[in-house]
C-alpha cells in the first residue's frame, strides 16, 4: 500500500519511518531543504532514533514538495501539519490540515485521511460534514520530543476515532510496525480521541504544575524540596515519574494543548483547567523574581531547549523568564548551540560556552548539565533529579 504522511516534523516523519516498514510511504513537505536533507539520509530534527534509521537507509520512504504526484494512488493519507494555538481566536488554527485534507480529497474522494494534528474536540465531525462520503479519522500521537521515534517502536496505545474498515485497517500497521507485542488498542469516537489527547497532555501539565508548587512552597520556606517529592512519590498511586521541578510546563504541545481544552470548556463548569495555565504562569513569575533577587546585572540562559534530547526550543518555559527579567531591565546573554543566530529576541547569542560563563552574573538553567559544574556556585536550576 502507498502511504502519503504529510508533514516532515517530529511526528510526521516519525511515522513516516515507522510505517515504511512495510508499505511504501511518501513523505509530503514543503520546506524543499528539508525534503533534500532527509533523502541524503539526514533527519532534520534532533532524535538519536531517526537520526540512526535514516542514516541507515528507509529504502521504501521518499520525501518530496510534489503534492500532486504524491496524492496519485495512494491508499492512506496521514495528516501531521503544524496547528498553532491562536490566542486571538482561543483555537488551534486549523488551517494546514483543511487545506491537506482538501488538496488529498480534490484528487481521490475515496482515500481514507487520519488526522495525527492535534485539533479541537469536534473537527474531525466539521471536516466529515464538509467532505460528504469521505472516510476522515483522527489518531492522537502520544510522542515526545527527542525519542518520537522509539515512542512510535514502542506506543503506549493506539487509539482510532472510528470504528470503519478504514479505521481498522490503519490499526493494523500501527500494531504492525510496533516492536511489542499485545500494544493496546481503542476504537473511539472522533470527538472522544480528540478529548483523549487534549486531556491527556494537559494532565501531564497538571503534574508539572502540582511538583512546580511543591517546590515553589519548599524554596519559600526554606524546606528540602527533593525530600518531599521522594516521600510523596512512594505512593504506588502517585509514583516516581515526571516529578523534576522545572521552571513550568512548555513546548509545543502542553502549553497549547492546555489552552485549547479550557477553550474547548467554554459553556461547561470548571475550575481545575483554567488553574493549570494560570499556575504556569504564577510559576515563571516567581522563578524571575527569584532570579531577580539576586541583583544580577546580567543573567546567562544555558540552553533554550526543554531538554538535552531535543533541538525544538518552540515555547519553551525559560523563553517565559528571559522576558520576565529584561522587563525589568537586566540584561540577559543566551547559549544555545542549536541556534545559529547573533540575537534571540533582542538578546546576545554567545557562541563561547567560556565567555558566556564568565559574562553571566547568574547562569539560569531549566535543566542541569555537567557542562557547568566549574561555575556550580552561579548557576540557578530547580533541576533536582537531573533526569534530562
Amino acid at each position: 500500500m502507498k502511504i502519503v504522511v504529510v508533514g516532515a516534523g517530529y511526528v510526521g516523519l516519525a511515522n513516516a519511518v515507522l510505517l515504511a516498514a512495510h508499505s511504501e510511504v511518501i513523505l509530503l513537505d514543503i520546506d524543499a531543504d528539508r525534503v533534500a536533507a532527509i533523502n541524503h539520509g539526514l533527519s532534520p530534527i534532533v532524535d538519536a532514533e531517526l537520526e540512526r534509521r535514516l542514516a541507515d537507509g528507509v529504502p521504501s520512504m521518499t520525501a518530496t514538495v510534489s503534492r500532486e504526484d504524491a496524492y496519485r494512488g495512494a491508499g492512506l493519507v496521514m495528516v501531521a501539519t503544524p496547528t498553532d494555538y491562536d490566542p486571538k481566536t482561543d483555537f488551534f488554527d486549523t488551517s494546514t490540515v483543511e487545506a491537506t485534507i482538501d488538496a488529498a480529497l480534490s484528487v481521490d474522494q475515496c482515500i481514507p485521511v487520519v488526522i495525527k494534528s492535534t485539533v479541537p474536540v469536534g473537527f474531525t465531525n466539521r471536516m466529515r460534514q464538509a467532505h460528504p462520503g469521505a472516510t476522515i479519522m483522527f489518531s492522537p500521537e502520544f510522542l515526545r520530543e527527542g525519542s518520537a521515534l522509539y515512542d512510535c517502536l514502542h506506543p503506549s496505545r493506539i487509539v482510532v476515532g472510528d470504528t470503519s474498515d478504514a479505521a481498522c485497517l490503519f490499526a493494523e500497521l500501527m500494531s504492525e510496525a510496533s516492536l511489542d507485542q499485545d500494544v493496546p488498542v481503542r476504537f473511539t469516537g472522533s470527538s472522544e480521541a480528540e478529548a483523549i489527547k487534549l486531556f491527556a497532555n494537559t494532565y501531564l501539565a497538571l503534574r508539572v504544575s502540582y511538583f512546580n508548587e511543591l517546590d515553589t512552597y519548599a524554596m519559600a520556606h526554606g524546606l528540602d524540596t527533593a525530600q518531599i517529592i521522594d516521600g510523596v512519590c512512594l505512593d504506588s498511586r502517585i509514583g516516581q515519574n515526571y516529578n523534576n521541578p522545572s521552571f513550568g510546563y512548555g513546548g509545543y504541545c502542553l502549553p497549547k494543548d492546555s489552552k485549547q481544552l479550557l477553550a474547548n470548556y467554554a459553556d461547561v463548569p470548571q475550575a481545575l483547567i483554567s488553574a493549570v495555565v494560570e499556575a504556569n504562569r504564577t510559576r515563571k513569575d516567581f522563578i524571575a523574581d527569584d532570579i531577580l533577587g539576586k541583583a544580577p546585572h546580567v543573567v546567562g540562559v544555558y540552553r533554550l531547549v526543554m531538554k538535552a534530547s531535543s533541538d525544538n526550543f518552540r515555547h519553551s518555559a525559560i523563553q517565559g523568564i528571559m522576558k520576565r527579567i529584561k522587563a525589568k531591565g537586566v540584561t540577559v546573554i543566551v547559549y544555545e548551540p542549536s541556534l545559529h543566530a547573533d540575537t534571540f529576541f533582542g538578546s546576545e547569542v554567545v557562541g563561547d560556552l567560556a565567555d558566556f560563563k564568565a559574562r553571566s552574573d547568574v547562569v539560569v538553567a531549566n535543566r542541569y548539565s555537567e557542562e557547568l559544574d566549574d561555575v556550580r556556585a552561579k548557576v540557578y536550576t530547580r533541576d533536582l533529579f537531573r533526569t534530562g
